[in-house]
């Protein structure tokens, strides 16, 4: 089968890496530009790109596929029996989705036609699911309303997932699928199947300010934000007039000192939250690396009493 890989991140390399090992020839790969990274700023490509390269793929980078008759002219002449799309970061514009005969396979991480949209993994958590799980399926011109060719059994959720570890678990669960659905899509044994539109539910594109804490919130609210959000936006607050970020807490049944206020006893940090107060385990101060908050605390000794999100010590 001749394939067009779309995709950017690690999770997607791996896909990538699974339909070369299962024989497919991939015909091109698409993935985002080389971007800055690290103290250096050095140009970095994705994975993908290392991953197409090493295995003789021409690999393609524009910065937009809308609007780009070029683009489209190289994609019919690339003569793919079907586009392939994992974490790409870019939407395919409706002229693509008619190019292959085949369609335009995407994998989605949540059980379709739950959570279709952007954020599906993040969504998943703050919601406190207990479950979720990955779908294969072909794209059409709503936000991820194809029909779907296979899911994954429900991945069980324990409540300490993280949102990017979460994440790449269930892209690797959709690699290993791939390769038997193109071959069923290819040979007819996998038919493509309507979703239930009545029972879908849409997440919402992230936003920085998503990770601000209201610390009027119950531990629950919280603790789930501190997870879904690693490592973007991230769950943050204010501490006088710099940001401070939570990286890891747990819920500690010390009293309260009151809503955002810190209480520091036997060198650990408590913030009163809407029920109970959270432990600190691991904070960033702007401008700093992350430590934990024991050490935090050797070198900010004002941190004792203060209230966060108030804009003032």
């Amino acid at each position: 089968m001749r394939i067009v890989f779309f995709g950017s991140p690690a999770e997607a390399s791996d896909a990538l890496a699974a339909l070369i090992d299962d024989g497919h020839t991939v015909t091109a790969a698409y993935t985002q530009p080389d971007r800055k990274a690290g103290r250096g700023r050095i140009l970095r490509p994705t994975p993908v790109r290392t991953t197409a390269e090493a295995s003789g793929i021409p690999v393609f980078t524009p910065r937009s596929l809308r609007n780009n008759p070029d683009e489209l002219n190289r994609l019919r002449e690339l003569n793919a029996d079907v586009f392939v799309v994992v974490a790409y970061g870019r939407i395919l514009p409706p002229e693509l989705l008619e190019v292959p005969p085949m369609g335009v396979v995407n994998v989605h991480p949540s059980l379709l036609p739950k959570y279709r949209g952007p954020s599906p993994v993040v969504t998943a958590i703050l919601d406190g699911q207990s479950e979720t799980g990955v779908s294969v399926m072909l794209l059409d011109e709503g936000m991820d309303t194809g029909p779907v060719l296979a899911q994954s059994p429900p991945v069980k959720l324990d409540g300490t997932e993280k949102g990017a570890e979460l994440q790449a678990r269930l892209f690797r669960e959709g690699a290993s699928m791939l390769p038997a659905v193109l071959n069923g899509l290819e040979d007819g044994s996998i038919q493509p199947q309507p979703q239930n539109d009545s029972l879908g539910t849409v997440s919402r594109l992230l936003d920085r300010s998503d990770g601000e804490i209201d610390w009027a919130d119950p531990f629950e609210k919280i603790d789930r934000m501190i997870r879904a959000y690693s490592p973007w936006p991230g769950t943050f607050t204010s501490w006088g007039d710099k940001t401070l970020k939570i990286v890891d807490a747990e819920l500690s049944d010390t009293p309260s000192a009151g809503v955002g206020v810190v209480f520091v006893d036997d060198g650990n940090a408590f913030v009163g939250c809407g029920s109970g107060s959270i432990l600190l385990k691991r904070i960033q101060l702007q401008g700093r690396q992350a430590v934990a908050a024991a050490d935090f605390l050797n070198g900010q000794p004002e941190f004792d009493g203060a209230t966060l999100g108030s804009g003032k010590n």
